[in-house]
């Protein structure tokens, strides 16, 4: 299992122990997975936030 399916994993049984029912629980079940995929996809080296964040720019 790599790091993206765990995280996407554990971001869903976070959501599910947090809130149960509605769709109050069901945004926050979403909200959780995706954040758990992403993390797991920085993990694994398959996003690259430096875009976003700037780092790596050339200061020149």
């Amino acid at each position: 299992m790599n790091s993206t399916t765990l995280g996407l994993l554990t971001g869903l049984a976070l959501g599910f122990a947090g809130a149960f029912g509605g769709f109050g629980a069901f945004l926050i079940v979403l909200v959780l997975g995706a954040l758990g995929l992403l993390v797991g996809r920085v993990l694994d080296g398959k996003l690259d936030l430096s875009q976003l964040t700037g780092a790596g720019r050339d200061r020149g």
